[in-house]
């Protein structure tokens, strides 16, 4: 149940009665019309731009449509005031029986309360985290790995049809770096000695177990074969001892990607030439000769005839070249496919989740999509930004094992999952976030990931305080559905019932901009509500939840706890955390 929903639902009714009367035109559009909370809350409870959108096209004055359509509003049950602001706004006040009823639905539906059906089924393909199978996960990577798994939760939510996806970046030089590092940690796992590890190869302590599960697998067998024989093989291995360590790391961290595709895979079925070939078709693919790059004196670049993709004509900067000089597909011809693969299999939406060092690529993927998918599909691209780890102000530059970077696995084992997922979603994907181990584990008001769970754990002891009071009590939700709801009247009670009603909306606004940071900013706002309630009841007996001597207000109450534990609930399912019944410090 959508509040915002229902009151569209009774204005385009309004609106309609207008129409069929004369007093307004019709044809009207009313795709623009909408009823949201206002931008100040001392102006009411929702408010609508209904007459300031139609006006124009109606032939009238903003004003005079406004006050039309407050008179209608006004005969509605559960208003109590409708004014007319500014130059055409509508605000209305809504009945505190009516914010009261919107608990009901909460607790007959439990943590289901807040999916909405925005997303009418529509396929869309989230690939996110998608690291080069050449090392363990990084700490930046689990920021891609939560905001695309949350994204992905979000998007379910709100009513779509979700593919995740992971895509393994196995064809190019990378890999073969990593079979040579892999292959020389072989042979030290034979016996021999390696010496310092040489420049352009990896030099992690996470290759000794690659090294070490080949030999046990092979033994000697590659020890003196000529490397056109054991780069393959070796490569293969590795790919996959490193990818198996992937798995379980997101498996660790809560992610359970779907789907993993493989960029060698694709490239051997034949899949960028069919790409290419539908690019071709258009007659978007032709033999050019480009400028030279932003930054580049022309007696630094060598003007040679290139196969180039009509990017500009999608809106890229340049056109893009699609094969290398020794005649083999670029990255990009490589990334096209893919794309056109994701799209081919259903998905006309596109969102990948990608580092912040890829935004130069945004606009070519992009064009590329719309052109490959003949403007049936498109592609959206969420860039996250680093994450400084410290801890208590000091830089963690390094993991013990990876040798360069401090791994996924170090920052789990420090703080645990839930806390990785929450923080690492309380600041938008495209801003920097400083995360740092005192602070995110700190008992306190100032770390978000406690304060909210610290709500739900509250919640759950006055439920079993409650149970233990009166043991035969039903205390779920669908039977406190039933409570007297109409005992409660407090002013404080009913801005965290105003806050639960929102918690649809707040699905639906943040899957449709692609933020699922907003359900952090959501939770903590509800339990900052809650804790403060509570903290009120520590000095006035009157306002806590239950109350000797008037089991009415008692269960009325608990209806609220019930409801806020929910609503807590459902959000953290989003963030992909999992709600605590009790914390121990």
């Amino acid at each position: 149940m959508n509040l915002f929903h229902d009151f569209a639902a009774d204005l385009r009714g309004i609106l309609d009665a207008l129409v069929a009367e004369g007093a307004l035109p019709a044809g009207l559009d009313f795709a623009r019309v909408a009823v949201e909370p206002p931008r100040e809350a001392a102006h009411g409870d929702l408010s609508t731009n209904a007459a300031m959108v139609l006006a124009k096209p109606a032939g009238q004055k903003p004003r005079d449509l406004a006050e039309a359509i407050a008179g209608r509003l006004r005969a509605l049950p559960q208003v109590t005031a409708v004014e007319v602001a500014g130059p055409g706004f509508v605000n209305l006040r809504l009945s505190d029986e009516s914010w009261r009823e919107r608990l009901r639905p909460i607790l007959q539906q439990g943590t289901v309360y807040g999916s909405g059906r925005s997303g009418a089924g529509r396929g869309v393909n989230v690939e996110y985290v998608s690291a080069n199978p050449t090392g363990p996960l990084h700490a930046a990577h689990a920021r891609g790995a939560v905001v695309g798994d949350a994204l992905a939760n979000l998007l379910e939510k709100a009513g779509y049809s979700v593919t995740r996806e992971y895509y393994i970046n196995d064809a190019g030089a990378q890999v073969e770096v990593l079979a040579r590092s892999a292959y020389l940690r072989y042979r030290e796992a034979l016996g021999e000695d390696v010496g310092t590890i040489p420049p352009g190869l990896y030099p992690g302590e996470y290759l000794r177990d690659v090294g070490e599960a080949l030999a046990a697998r092979d033994g000697r067998r590659w020890a003196d074969a000529p490397e056109s024989e054991w780069l393959p093989a070796v490569r293969d291995f590795a790919i996959d001892e490193i990818m198996k360590g992937i798995r379980e790391d997101l498996k660790a961290l809560g992610v359970g990607e779907q789907v993993f595709s493989s960029e060698r895979a694709l490239v051997r079925s034949g899949a960028v030439d069919a790409a290419l070939n539908a690019l071709e078709g258009q007659g978007l693919i032709y033999t050019g000769v480009l400028e030279p790059p932003k930054g580049k004196k022309p007696e630094e670049w060598e003007p040679r005839p290139q196969t180039l993709f009509k990017a500009t004509e999608f809106g890229d900067d340049v056109d893009r070249p699609l094969k290398k000089s020794d005649g083999s597909y670029t990255y990009f011809a490589n990334d096209i496919a893919y794309h056109y693969d994701k799209f081919r299999r259903g998905a006309p939406l596109l969102i990948d989740v990608l580092g912040a060092d890829h935004g130069g690529y945004v606009k070519r993927m992009q064009a590329a999509t719309r052109a490959v998918s003949g403007g049936q599909g498109s592609l959206e691209v969420l860039l996250c930004q680093l994450v400084h780890l410290m801890d208590k102000g000091q830089p963690v530059k390094m993991s013990k094992r990876a040798g360069t970077f401090v791994t996924l696995r170090d920052v789990l084992d420090a703080v645990g999952r839930d806390v990785v997922r929450f923080i690492m979603l309380t600041r938008r994907s495209d801003q920097t976030l400083e995360f740092d181990y005192a602070k995110v584990t700190e008992q306190s008001k100032d770390n978000p990931v406690f304060y909210v769970q610290y709500a739900h754990a509250r919640c759950c002891s006055v439920l079993r305080h409650a149970a233990e009071a009166d043991p035969g009590a039903d205390l779920s939700g669908p039977a406190l559905a039933d409570a007297p709801l109409h005992r409660l009247a407090e002013p404080e009670v009913l801005e965290i019932v105003k806050l639960m009603a929102n918690w649809p909306r707040i699905v639906e606004s943040a899957a449709e901009s692609r933020e699922p940071h907003r359900i952090a900013f959501y939770l903590y706002d509800l339990a900052a509500a809650f804790h403060g309630l509570w903290n009120k009841g520590k000095d006035d007996a009157t306002l806590r939840f239950l109350i000797e001597g008037d089991t009415e207000l008692t269960r009325a109450r608990l209806a609220l706890v019930k409801a806020v534990a929910t609503v807590i609930a459902s959000g953290l399912g989003v963030m992909g955390v999992v709600p605590v019944e009790e914390m121990r410090g």
